[in-house]
C-alpha cells in the first residue's frame, strides 16, 4: 500500500518530510543557506548594466602580480596563505568542543569578541590580539547561533531542528516536540565568563539570522528583527503557526518577519509584538541559470543517482544527491503513514521520489500553481539596521529592500530591487552617510565552489546601489578576482565598514575565497586594496571553510574562520592607505558591535584626522603641492606648540584653508580638512 494522493494524512506527512529534509538542503551544518537559482542562463535585469570593475579615478592600483591567491597549498591549518596590505596578528584554533563544528557569526561588547558555532557560543578575551585567550566555551546546539550583544545581553539565533530548550546536546528526533527551540535564546552576560540563560522566544520559522535594533527614540526596550527560512513548524508545536499563501491563509507564517520586543529592565519579558509583510506585492524576480561548471556536475549527479538508486534533488536550478541519512528516515515516515512495519519497499521509494519536488516546493514557500506570476520571497536572509539614518537594507532571497525603521514595531518598505545576477540577497552594508548600500549575493547558499574561473563576475558578487529620494540606483558590481578551485567554496559574504574618513572601505569574507579589503568611495567603481587568503581545506575534494564573517573593530580586524577558528589581523600602511588614515581610522573607539545593527562612525579632533583628510587631497590632487605642503608644515608646527600658541596657529591655518578651499579641485574634501582643524583649535 503506498501513500493516498490527498487528503489530511499527506499533509501530515509532507510536514514530516519536510521537516527531515531541511536538514539535508535548507539547514545543513555545511551550509549558510540553501540556493535560489534558476531561470534561463543569461537573462538580465532591465536595472543591471554590464558590470564594471575598474578602479576609482586617481586611485592607481598595482596589486601583486600573478596573483598569489591563485594555487595555494591545501591543508587545515598548514594550508598556503596569501596576504597583501594587512598583517596577521594571530590565527588560534577552535576550543575543543568545538573542533570540526561550523564556526559561525561575530559579535563584540568591551574587550570580547563572540564566536558563534553550530554547537553554542565561544567568547574570545582579545585584549592581546597576539593572543586571543579562550573565556568561556557554551555548549548549545542549535545551528546558526548567529550573536548579537546589547548592554549585559548576548542574544543567539537557533533554527535547527535538532535545538533544545535546554541547550542538551541530544537533539530532538521527533517530528513535533516541545522540547525543540527555534528562535532567539537570550543570555545575561553581566558575568561574561558565565553566561545565564535567562529566556527564549520562539517563532514559526526559527532564527537563521537576527538584528538587534536600539531605537533613538526608545530607551526601555531593544528589538529584534528575525529572518526564519525553514519550513513553518506544525501548530501542535507552536500554537498559531501555519503556511500557505497569504490570500488562502491571512495567518500565514510565511511571508513575513518578526519583531521581538525585549524590554530591558525584565527581558524575560521578550516576546513577538508584530510580524510586517514587508514583501506584499512582490512576485518572483528574475533570475539566471547555473554556470557551465553547475550543468556538468548536475549531470553528473544524474547519472550517479541513476546508477546507484539514490535520491536527486532539485532546488530552482542547483541539484544535489540526497545522502542517505536523510534518505533513511524519511522513508520510515512513509512506512508509518501507510500503517506499515518492517524496512521500505520499493513503492515507498516510488512514492518518496513523487514526493520530493512538492517537499521542496513546500520548504521554499512556493505557489501550488496557479495563474499570473508566482510570488516572491517569502523571507529575508539578512536585516542590516543603521539607526543614526532611519533606515534598514533588507537582503531578502530574490530582492533587495530598503525599510523605513522609524516605528521600529511596523518597518515599512520604500523601495525594492531585483537583478538576475543575483540570486540570493544575502546581506547588506551601507555607507557612513547612508548615501549609498552594497548588498551581497550568496549564490549557491555558501558551500559550493562559485569563484571559478567561468563563473561569471557578476554572480555570487556585491551589488553598490546609490540611494536618492527613497529610490535604490543601482551602480556597479564587485567580486573577489582572484579564481578559486573546485575545492574551495567561494562566494560573497560577512562584512563590515571600516573607519576610514573621507572614504568607503569594507572589510568582507568570502568564505574559502579568504578575506578582501575594499573601496566602494566611488559606487560606480569600487575596487580591491588587500586581501588574505589560504589554500583549500582539501586537495582532493570540496570541504566547507573559510571566511564565515570579518569584521573591524577597534583597530582590528577579526576574522570568523569556519572550521580553522579565529583570526586577527591589522591594516598596514601602502600607497592605497596612509598611516594618518588608519590611525584616524583607530581613534573610532566603539564599547560594542553588531554589524547587522551598524553604528554612525564620528571621528574625535585628532592631527591624524586632520592628516588623513590633508593625504587624501593630496593623493586625489585636492589642492595645489604648494598648498599640501605648507598646510603639513602648518600641522607640524601646531601639533609641536601647546597652549594658546597651538590653538593660535590652528586658528590661522583654518581661516588659510578656507580662503583657499573656494578654488581648491575639491573643495568639499578641504572643508571636512577645515572641520578637523577647527576642532582640535577648539579643543584647545
Amino acid at each position: 500500500m503506498t501513500l493516498t494522493p490527498s487528503g489530511s494524512e499527506r499533509s501530515r506527512t509532507l510536514r514530516r518530510l519536510a521537516a527531515l529534509l531541511s536538514f539535508a538542503v535548507v539547514l545543513p551544518a555545511l551550509t549558510g543557506c540553501a540556493s535560489q537559482y534558476g531561470g534561463d542562463p543569461g537573462a538580465t535585469s532591465e536595472m543591471a548594466p554590464p558590470a564594471t570593475f575598474a578602479n576609482p579615478p586617481g586611485l592607481h592600483v598595482n596589486p601583486p602580480t600573478p596573483d598569489p591567491r591563485v594555487g595555494l597549498e591545501a591543508g587545515l591549518f598548514d594550508a598556503g596563505e596569501a596576504i597583501w596590505n594587512m598583517r596577521m596578528l594571530s590565527t588560534t584554533p577552535p576550543e575543543e568542543p568545538f573542533v570540526g563544528q561550523t564556526n559561525s557569526d561575530l559579535a563584540f561588547t568591551g574587550n570580547y569578541a563572540i564566536q558563534g558555532n553550530y554547537d553554542g557560543i565561544q567568547v574570545w578575551d582579545i585584549s592581546d590580539p597576539a593572543n586571543p585567550v579562550s573565556a568561556v566555551t557554551y555548549r548549545c546546539p542549535a545551528s546558526q547561533s548567529d550573536v548579537s550583544v546589547y548592554d549585559n545581553l548576548l542574544f543567539v539565533s537557533g533554527e535547527g531542528l535538532g535545538g533544545r530548550l535546554d541547550c542538551s546536546g541530544e537533539g530532538v528526533q521527533e517530528a513535533v516536540s516541545h522540547h525543540r527551540l527555534r528562535g532567539i535564546r537570550i543570555f545575561d552576560i553581566s558575568d561574561i565568563a558565565n553566561p545565564e540563560y535567562v529566556a527564549n522566544v520562539q517563532t514559526c520559522r526559527g532564527s537563521h539570522t537576527h538584528t538587534v535594533l536600539k531605537h533613538p527614540g526608545d530607551d526601555d526596550n531593544v528589538y529584534i528583527y528575525v529572518s526564519g527560512s525553514a519550513p513553518v513548524r506544525p501548530a501542535e508545536e507552536l500554537a498559531g503557526c501555519s503556511s500557505g499563501m497569504p490570500d488562502e491563509n491571512p495567518n500565514t507564517a510565511l511571508f513575513r518577519i518578526e519583531v521581538i520586543r525585549v524590554p530591558l529592565a525584565d527581558p524575560r519579558a521578550a516576546e513577538v509584538v508584530s510580524s510586517p509583510r514587508i514583501f506584499h506585492d512582490l512576485v518572483a524576480p528574475p533570475s539566471h541559470g547555473p554556470a557551465p561548471s553547475d550543468l556538468a556536475a548536475a549531470e553528473q549527479a544524474r547519472e550517479q543517482a541513476s546508477a546507484t538508486g539514490a535520491f536527486v534533488i532539485e532546488i530552482q536550478g542547483q541539484v544535489q544527491i540526497l545522502p542517505a541519512q536523510f534518505v533513511t528516515p524519511m522513508l520510515d515516515s512513509i512506512v508509518t503513514a501507510r500503517g506499515g512495519e518492517g524496512p521500505a519497499t520499493a513503492a515507498d521509494s516510488t512514492a518518496l521520489r513523487d514526493l520530493i519536488n512538492e517537499m521542496v516546493a513546500q520548504m521554499m514557500g512556493g505557489a501550488d500553481g496557479g495563474d499570473g506570476p508566482a510570488p516572491g520571497p517569502t523571507q529575508c536572509h539578512d536585516i542590516t539596521v543603521y539607526p543614526a539614518i532611519g533606515l534598514a537594507g533588507g537582503a531578502c532571497v530574490g530582492y533587495g529592500l530598503l525599510l523605513d525603521i522609524t516605528d521600529p514595531v511596523n518597518p515599512t518598505r520604500l523601495a525594492a530591487v531585483a537583478d538576475s545576477n543575483f540570486a540570493i540577497w544575502h546581506s547588506a552594508t551601507f555607507n557612513n552617510d547612508g548615501t549609498a548600500i552594497m548588498f551581497t549575493d550568496e549564490w549557491g547558499g555558501g558551500g559550493s565552489p562559485k569563484c571559478r574561473a567561468d563563473d561569471p563576475m557578476e554572480w555570487g558578487a556585491n551589488a553598490v546601489f546609490t540611494i536618492e529620494d527613497g529610490e535604490m540606483v543601482f551602480q556597479s558590481y564587485y567580486k573577489m578576482a582572484a579564481a578559486q578551485s573546485d575545492q574551495e567554496n567561494c562566494v560573497a559574504h560577512n562584512g563590515s565598514l571600516i573607519p576610514i574618513p573621507g572614504r568607503d572601505i569594507m572589510i568582507q569574507g568570502w568564505y574559502q575565497g579568504g578575506i578582501s579589503l575594499i573601496d566602494w568611495t566611488d559606487p560606480s567603481n569600487p575596487v580591491e586594496i588587500g586581501y588574505h587568503d589560504r589554500g583549500p581545506m582539501n586537495p582532493d575534494q570540496m570541504m566547507m571553510g573559510g571566511s564565515w564573517s570579518v569584521y573591524w573593530y577597534n583597530g582590528l580586524i577579526v576574522n570568523s574562520e569556519i572550521m580553522r577558528g579565529l583570526d586577527i589581523f591589522e591594516l598596514v600602511p601602502s600607497d592605497l592607505l596612509t598611516r594618518n588614515e588608519i590611525d584616524a581610522a583607530n581613534s573610532v573607539v566603539l564599547t560594542q558591535l553588531n554589524s547587522q545593527g551598524q553604528p554612525i562612525f564620528e571621528w574625535p579632533a585628532t592631527f591624524a584626522l586632520a592628516r588623513a583628510y590633508l593625504d587624501q587631497l593630496e593623493r586625489w590632487h585636492g589642492m595645489t603641492a604648494p598648498q599640501i605642503a605648507a598646510t603639513r608644515a602648518s600641522l607640524a608646527g601646531a601639533e609641536s606648540a601647546s597652549g594658546s600658541a597651538r590653538r593660535d596657529a590652528l586658528q590661522s591655518l583654518a581661516e588659510t584653508l578656507s580662503e583657499a578651499a573656494p578654488g581648491a579641485s575639491d573643495s568639499a574634501k578641504v572643508e571636512k580638512l577645515i572641520d578637523a582643524v577647527q576642532r582640535l583649535a577648539d579643543a584647545g
